[in-house]
């Protein structure tokens, strides 16, 4: 399949620690309800999973933040939940509530029951990557994701989202074999599934480790890293183009394990708003051992309804933490993208949003000069 050859490649050198002449941007949840057009394009679907499963639809809302503002990747529109409505748990999205599946795993037999979806199921998500990847026509690199082995279990006991994550607790504890039963397949469909997103067309992948930051120390270590670190050992290194596919891990109140993930098998580490970059370059962003990873991050997204002036300050003090840029053509160094900490807000101002990026872009270039 062949894609047209790729106009801006800041995002990907970032990812690989290579010098760029501005910090590139991408925002989590780029394409969502905060645009208006979305928003008409999610009512024509009928639903988000109308959206989802859709590949017109799906292209169409992945493209439309970058038609806005002159991001530096596009991430592929679907959900983190697609692989466990791929066993079979019946996922729907109830309005005003959220995700829910009608056969949550609660028990020894529908844990002993779960397999590696046939990722035939999943097809309509690598029909999307496929034709996302060639609506973008080399404007930017495309970016595949699903969620973590550990995220997903929480879904798929909860059976829907919580505030105290009292079932999958309760069973972490209780039957931890179970746990690592749930989590292994997880972590083998998770990596099936980013794999024939690279042979779609992602041109890097990431895993978003969303309630890692909900477990105690020791118990993140055990079963959300070491399945992280399983699905990250079982990805393929390039496309089907021959060129390398980064891959990206972010957890969301993970900043007391960064020394921790150091060690996974990715090139870059997303931070939420809690870590001070300057903290985060120093511990994992710095050094010559093959462990080094570039940095992703971190504004809070509250911000974006602040007045531009002070998104402006805020964008400032992101990148000052993170400090002098990598500026050697000649070698790898740390290196910085700027994202939120967590997925911007459906109410946050589109406005608001473009003066975001004009400012990381204006203001990371000046910081090279």
């Amino acid at each position: 399949m062949p894609f047209a050859p790729l106009q801006n490649d800041t995002f990907l050198r970032a990812c690989w620690r290579q010098a760029t002449d501005h910090t590139p941007i991408w925002l989590m949840r780029q394409a969502g309800r905060y645009l208006p057009e979305y928003v008409a394009t999610r009512a024509k679907a009928g639903s988000f999973m109308g959206l989802a499963t859709h590949t017109d639809y799906a292209t169409e809302v992945t493209l439309q933040p970058l038609a806005r503002y002159p991001l530096d990747a596009a991430i592929l529109f679907s959900d983190i939940l697609t692989v466990p409505d791929a066993m079979g748990l019946g996922l729907s999205f109830e309005a005003g509530e959220g995700p829910r599946f009608a056969r949550p795993v609660r028990d020894e037999a529908a844990v002993a029951a779960l397999e590696v979806p046939d990722m035939e199921k999943l097809r309509y998500v690598f029909d999307a990557v496929t034709s996302i990847r060639r609506a973008l026509d080399g404007r930017v690199p495309l970016i595949g994701f699903s969620g973590s082995p550990w995220t997903l279990a929480c879904y798929m006991v909860e059976g829907a989202g919580s505030s105290d994550y009292r079932r999958v607790k309760s069973m972490l504890y209780g039957r931890p074999d179970l746990m690592h039963r749930i989590l292994a397949v997880n972590a083998d469909s998770v990596a099936a599934y980013l794999n024939a997103q690279i042979d779609a067309g992602a041109q890097a992948v990431m895993v978003f480790d969303s309630w890692g930051g909900v477990l105690a120390d020791g118990a993140f270590q055990e079963f959300s890293l070491a399945y992280t670190a399983r699905v990250l050992a079982g990805l393929k290194r390039t496309g089907p183009d021959g060129q390398p596919v980064p891959r990206l891990v972010f957890t969301k109140g993970g900043g007391l394990w960064l020394d921790a993930m150091r060690a996974l098998d990715c090139q870059v580490l997303g931070v939420d708003w809690t870590v001070n970059l300057s903290v985060a370059r120093r511990l994992v962003a710095e050094g010559t051992d093959g462990h080094a990873k570039a940095l992703q991050g971190n504004i809070d997204p509250n911000v974006l309804f602040a007045p531009p002036a002070q998104i402006e300050a805020e964008v400032a003090k992101v990148l000052q933490a993170f400090g002098t840029p990598h500026a050697d053509l000649s070698v790898t160094g740390p290196t910085h993208i700027f994202n939120l900490g967590h997925g911007i807000s459906q109410f946050t101002p589109p406005e608001h949003v473009a003066a975001l990026v004009e400012a990381v872009h204006t203001q990371s270039r000046a910081m090279r000069r």
